[in-house]
């Protein structure tokens, strides 16, 4: 493969050496709670801080750096969605293979998640699965890094998995495409997307152009950050608002803030194929040193 990056030209001398975990996270490889958040609840960019909505977006794309990201998770909620209503899941998986060990006895729907009910298609609304998955990413904001202000975006399943196009990739499909032009993701900006032929409220995503190597400098810095692994990290209590949910016994989770606000599993949600392992195969070398430009242009809608 060619050592040539998505951008064209040599990687920044701050990228040498570095362990690209990152994309290897997002394109599938791979009780703590961060005060920021971006939610896309109604099709539309909210940005909260310890659960208070203080700024909404009516632009459908965001500009940002993704910093860190975790391993993709599960939860299932039992009885029926009601907006405004904090609950907690009944049962939930960091690994999508088997219920966490904070999960009560009496609450697992099974001992291997391949083998629950709640993951059959028609389980959940429609034809979708009652399990949902999720994928939690820790972003800073273009334009802002500098503030070192850390932001978690929790992802659903149809913002994760599925091939895609030009320009608007789910996050998994974006991770490979980076990966497959040695690039590193925490050293581009990154476009999010709302996909507006989407029925319910789902993500796309495609490069923008290198961060400078001031950029670069504070997103390394910020990737490892205790804020950043606060919004990557899973604790149920506090994605849902619900301070009485069961800790591990490592005592790992801080206490929620009291007034943190729930975000919640839309009512409905897209039908998506269960992950499968991807083999990867190596790309075509090439020669060619393309301008950002020209690249971009390529995924203009």
């Amino acid at each position: 493969m060619s050592s040539m990056t998505l951008f064209g030209g040599k990687k920044s001398d701050l990228l040498s050496g570095i362990e690209d975990s990152l994309t290897n996270t997002l394109a599938g490889n791979g009780g703590v709670k961060s005060n920021r958040r971006i939610s896309i609840k109604g099709g539309v960019f909210r940005e909260t801080i310890g659960g208070k909505e203080y700024r909404v977006s009516e632009e459908r794309a965001m500009n940002v750096v993704l910093v860190n990201a975790a391993p993709i998770s599960r939860m299932y909620y039992a009885g029926s969605y009601v907006e405004g209503e904090a609950v907690k899941p009944m049962c939930w998986s960091s690994n999508t293979q088997t219920p966490d060990a904070a999960v009560p006895q009496d609450n697992r729907q099974a001992q291997r998640c391949m083998d629950c009910k709640q993951n059959i298609k028609g389980s959940g609304q429609g034809e979708g699965r009652a399990c949902r998955f999720q994928q939690r990413i820790a972003v800073q904001l273009e334009g802002e890094l500098d503030k070192r202000e850390v932001y978690q975006v929790a992802l659903p399943g149809t913002s994760i998995f599925g091939d895609g196009e030009k320009g608007k990739m789910p996050l998994q499909a974006y991770g490979r495409h980076l990966a497959a032009h040695s690039t590193n993701a925490i050293g581009i900006v990154t476009e999010m997307r709302f996909d507006t032929s989407s029925p319910t409220p789902k993500l796309v995503f495609k490069p923008v152009r290198a961060l400078d190597d001031a950029e670069l400098a504070i997103a390394l810095e910020m990737r490892t950050h205790a804020d950043t692994l606060k919004a990557i990290t899973l604790n149920v209590a506090q994605v849902d608002g619900v301070t009485d949910a069961p800790k591990a016994k490592e005592e790992l989770f801080e206490k929620p803030p009291a007034k943190l606000e729930a975000p919640k599993a839309a009512p409905e949600e897209e039908v998506i194929e269960e992950p499968k392992k991807v083999v990867k195969k190596s790309a075509a070398p090439t020669e060619d040193k393309a301008e950002l430009a020209d690249i971009v242009g390529d995924w203009d809608d």
